[in-house]
């Protein structure tokens, strides 16, 4: 005789963690840096985290990945899972960022800023109309 089904654990679950994390306990993400010939990438894993629940702002050369709960897509409210910011380098390219969730893991990719884009150039100088 089971006195509780597979159905009631699989829903009650996600709102057993959602309590734990209000009630002080911390989703902690696998977070992973990894440095490639083209730029850096960011791993974040948190398998059973739906990919609609996670989120990348970038203010400045600030990184912030967070994740968060609903219990459904609609409701305005929602419990904070993790969120973990990073200091990025001046050497990376801002404007290039690229975000793919894929099998349980959000992946960021930043690509170096071209070196030469930072080299210095001689500007021309036109004749004025006088």
């Amino acid at each position: 005789m089971k006195l509780i089904s597979r159905e009631f654990i699989r829903n009650i679950a996600p709102q057993l963690d959602l309590l734990n994390t209000i009630g002080g306990g911390v989703a902690q993400p696998k977070l992973h840096v990894n440095q490639r010939p083209k730029g850096v990438v960011l791993h974040v894993a948190m398998p059973g985290v739906a990919p609609e629940s996670f989120h990348v702002v970038l203010k400045e050369n600030h990184l912030t990945v967070y994740g968060e709960y609903r219990h459904q897509p609609d409701d305005q409210l929602a419990a904070p899972l993790f969120v973990q910011t990073l200091d990025l380098p001046r050497n990376l390219d801002l404007l290039a960022i690229n975000a793919v969730h894929e099998e349980g893991e959000l992946r960021v990719a930043i690509p170096f800023k071209d070196p030469a884009a930072n080299q210095p150039r001689e500007i021309d100088i036109q004749p004025g109309s006088n």
